[in-house]
């Protein structure tokens, strides 16, 4: 039963070369790999169990062609793309809420008041994006991709804590909020913020599935 996956696992290994993530997509591979053995009581011989690994996983050749492809997308521009992906969320939304406040435009009123009846909807969208996050870094890095999924919801953090630290001691008036800042919104806020990175890692775990 061996025999098989180290042969698989061998032939992975060349084909990868000087591959920066090598070892932990060795890894990942070779959890899979036992995951199928132990699945394979059915198999009669060792090609049978090679025919079946490759049927679930793909061959060495094709797993190392996508792994290569993968360099191109690098951890440090796919951090910085959900970072300011966030950024701008939250700029976009503070932007709205400044304009507002300031300016008596018809049409900004009617989009505000709009927004502020959907705060559920929004909720959702935004717990969407955090899932996709790690469902990206999964699905792009595999096992490598849990340092970076942590570094960048730290980072992408920033702008939620900023904001809450602002509106608690009142540095932006509650009233700017109304009339979305009530005790039910802000415990929702807290909950919802506390949940983000479990959210965060099923996605991610949804990616190295997806990957595979």
């Amino acid at each position: 039963m061996e025999r098989p996956k180290n042969k698989f696992l061998e032939e992975l290994d060349n084909l990868l070369g000087n591959h920066e993530d090598k070892k932990s997509i060795l890894l990942e591979y070779e959890t899979h790999i036992e995951e199928i053995l132990l699945e394979s009581y059915d198999c009669s011989n060792e090609n049978e169990l090679i025919e079946r690994i490759i049927s679930r996983l793909g061959s060495p050749e094709e797993i190392a062609t996508m792994w290569k492809q993968e360099l191109s997308v690098t951890p440090s521009n796919m951090k910085w793309l959900f970072i300011l992906m966030n950024i701008l969320f939250f700029g976009g939304g503070s932007l709205l809420t400044l304009f507002h406040n300031l300016f008596q435009w018809k049409w900004l009123s009617v989009v505000w008041s709009h927004l502020t009846a959907i705060p559920a909807i929004i909720a959702f969208i935004y717990m969407f994006f955090w899932a996709l996050l790690g469902y990206e870094i999964g699905k792009g890095f595999g096992h490598g991709g849990r340092t970076l999924l942590k570094k960048t919801f730290l980072l992408s953090l920033i702008p939620n804590l900023m904001l809450m630290v602002l509106t608690v001691f009142e540095i932006i008036p509650h009233s700017w909020f109304e009339p979305l800042l009530t005790k039910t919104f802000i415990i929702a806020c807290i909950i919802l913020t506390i949940l983000l990175y479990p959210i965060s890692w099923l996605g991610y775990r949804w990616g190295r599935k997806a990957s595979i």
